[in-house]
């Protein structure tokens, strides 16, 4: 059975909403996670299910790829927000070294943002053990294409409508004010091969 995870923050005013941040999590994942738990009575993690999607019935995939990419999706989200200050890190100081500054990734990562049309994820990823920043549409993973995803940025109107209203670059700027480098980096990490 698939539970929510818990989040480390009651809050992440002002710029995410405490209606929003409670709608998000307690209705829109739950239903991910409640509809995932109607489709799979399997043990594999999240995870595993994504990468053994082939053994599962084929009339059933689609809606478990959907379901079980939601739950990821929206927890890397989550796990990728905090109200702590921002600190350096490994990952942070390859990020550096990759795109020329810090600066530099946070304006490419937010140009990509940008280009995401509808719904879907912004997602920065390990491709090939090296760091890429890829937009992904509804509720695909990136797993799913044999990249590791390190943090998310969730671009569902939900996730900022009630704040923002239309103006989607804004919150897609505010993100980089709360964004949580140190899960970023425990994740990268662990999966970068050196």
């Amino acid at each position: 059975m698939y539970k929510k995870i818990k989040l480390s923050y009651d809050s992440l005013e002002p710029v995410i909403d405490d209606l929003t941040l409670n709608l998000h999590y307690n209705k829109h994942y739950q239903g991910y996670i409640d509809n995932l738990n109607k489709l799979v009575t399997s043990d594999l993690d999240v995870i595993d299910i994504i990468k053994n999607i082939d053994k599962f019935d084929l009339d059933k995939r689609s809606d478990i790829l959907y379901n079980a990419g939601g739950v990821l999706n929206h927890e890397l989200y989550f796990l990728s927000m905090d109200n702590k200050a921002y600190k350096e890190n490994k990952l942070t100081r390859d990020i550096s070294k990759k795109y020329g500054s810090f600066e530099n990734f946070k304006n490419e990562f937010i140009s990509v943002a940008y280009k995401l049309v509808g719904s879907g994820y912004t997602f920065l990823v390990l491709n090939n053990n090296e760091l890429d920043i890829v937009n992904m549409s509804n509720q695909e993973n990136p797993y799913t294409y044999g990249m590791v995803p390190l943090l998310a940025l969730d671009l569902w109107e939900h996730a900022y409508y009630l704040k923002y209203y239309n103006n989607r670059n804004l919150y897609i700027n505010n993100f980089f004010s709360i964004i949580n480098f140190d899960k970023a980096s425990e994740i990268y990490e662990k999966e970068k091969k050196y």
